[in-house]
């Protein structure tokens, strides 16, 4: 037959609508695109010296290629890395309640600046500045898009033009080589270092203070540690320097806690009811690190500072929209409740509180739920599992999950990483890590599912 047999290929019309009843999911101009893949495909292996496919073979692969193009690039993902609060997989999981919240406001309109008591535009910041004001003691709240944001935004307001001094010590990177100092330059204020690397004194804060000062800053340099021989000044003790001297206190706390972490097992980070009761004039930390909800800068302190860093020009430009706020909203009032209440109903804390034993109990069962080749050995392993996102980088997490050897870790780690829902976990000694720790039980099914198609795939 040779490439006469190309004449025997369908055209994408004849067979887009029996495609179509097959992937109702995918609009029209999608099916088109897939029958038109599909048969590119079948023209191509002709050319390659193969038989024209058959036309069931050709349906098959265009439903196989939609599948794929439907398939959502933003797409969920099973957190077998041990990493609770992994940046790459988009930080904490939300409480339900948060979910619903994002839900019923994506649904339609929103009270997002609508006052209804008046009909009259209000504030997008009223649905957060309430409850913020409860959880910490802070006189005035407002949100910007993450901590870095919040930070410029703060440090414009509050000190453009002028000096702020900053510990050595605190000159942190995060991720994506973002730095204090380009923040800080971006503000348009001078940075003034004080101090050492690793010893910073009261002394060297107060020395720095000239009639060009604009704030003192502290950075909580939660991404590492310097141990040793080492000295920082505590916040009361800025915040009393900067009474005496007239010159606000900013805090950047980075995570940003709302509970005492070792009431979950875990040591306790700063958190920001502390850096209010210190006097710190104005507090910056992340929304969706140790706070659990949407990627947000949360800002709070006096009334005000609160006031000017709403008034500044960048406070449009770095605002949140209606999702993140309602988000914000719901996870926030998770706190209101007892530890008990917050470790059954936010997953980050419900990830924290599980027992490595417990753990080891959902190991064992997902493992006798899958067939695994005589080639691989799967086994119920102890781990080590970390908070993650800069949050207590030198603390590990007792923890347990499976542990894969097979003949090629990396292959299967591709393979788990390209199933729907894509599984991350990671490669220690030759062999697959998929540590349970922030697995939550209802994705255990998935797990052991998407777990035993790869290695049915790449070694049945």
């Amino acid at each position: 037959m040779g490439l006469e047999s190309l004449r025997n290929l369908p055209a994408v019309h004849e067979i887009v609508p029996e495609i179509l009843e097959k992937l109702p999911g995918l609009t029209p101009s999608e099916v088109r695109e897939a029958v038109r893949k599909g048969i590119f495909w079948a023209r191509q292996s002709v050319l390659e010296g193969n038989e024209l496919p058959s036309i069931d073979l050709i349906r098959d692969k265009c439903v196989q290629l939609g599948k794929m193009l439907s398939r959502p690039s933003m797409d969920r993902v099973i957190n077998a890395t041990g990493v609770v609060l992994h940046t790459a997989l988009g930080r904490a999981s939300f409480p339900q309640v948060a979910v619903d919240a994002v839900s019923r406001v994506a649904l339609g309109y929103s009270v997002l600046q609508w006052d209804r008591q008046t009909g009259k535009r209000g504030s997008r910041d009223e649905h957060v500045e309430g409850i913020l004001k409860e959880l910490t003691g802070a006189e005035a709240a407002t949100v910007a898009n993450n901590n870095a944001g919040a930070t410029l935004l703060v440090l414009s307001a509050m000190a453009s033009g002028r000096e702020v001094i900053v510990s050595r010590g605190q000159l942190v990177e995060i991720g994506g080589a973002f730095r204090i100092p380009d923040v800080m330059k971006q503000s348009g204020c001078t940075m003034v270092e004080v101090g050492c690397t690793n010893r910073t004194h009261l002394k060297d804060y107060l020395n720095a203070i000239t009639d060009r000062t604009g704030a003192i800053l502290r950075v909580h340099p939660s991404n590492y540690r310097i141990k040793g021989f080492t000295s920082e000044v505590e916040l009361e003790d800025l915040v009393s320097l900067g009474r005496e001297k007239g010159i606000p206190v900013i805090d950047d706390l980075g995570a940003g806690s709302l509970v005492p972490l070792s009431r979950f097992g875990i040591p306790s980070e700063p958190t920001i009811m502390q850096s209010i009761e210190a006097g710190a004039d104005v507090v910056t930390c992340s929304g969706d690190k140790l706070i659990g909800g949407p990627q947000a800068g949360i800002i709070l302190g006096k009334k005000q500072y609160i006031a000017l860093i709403k008034k500044h020009p960048l406070a449009r430009a770095l605002r949140v929209g209606k999702l993140t706020i309602a988000a914000l909203e719901a996870s926030l009032r998770v706190f209101l409740e007892d530890d008990d209440y917050i470790a059954a109903n936010h997953p980050v804390y419900r990830s924290f509180s599980w027992k490595q034993g417990e753990l080891m109990e959902r190991a064992e069962s997902i493992i006798r739920s899958v067939v695994v080749p005589q080639c691989c050995e799967a086994a119920v392993e102890k781990m080590d599992s970390f908070v993650g996102s800069g949050s207590l980088p030198d603390f590990a997490i007792p923890s347990a999950g499976i542990s894969l050897g097979c003949p090629d870790p990396e292959l299967l780690l591709k393979s788990l990483r390209l199933c729907s829902p894509a599984v991350a976990a990671r490669v220690e000694d030759n062999s697959v890590k998929l540590d349970l720790r922030a697995v939550t039980i209802r994705e255990d099914p998935e797990l052991a599912e998407a777990l035993e198609k790869s290695l049915a795939e790449l070694w049945a």
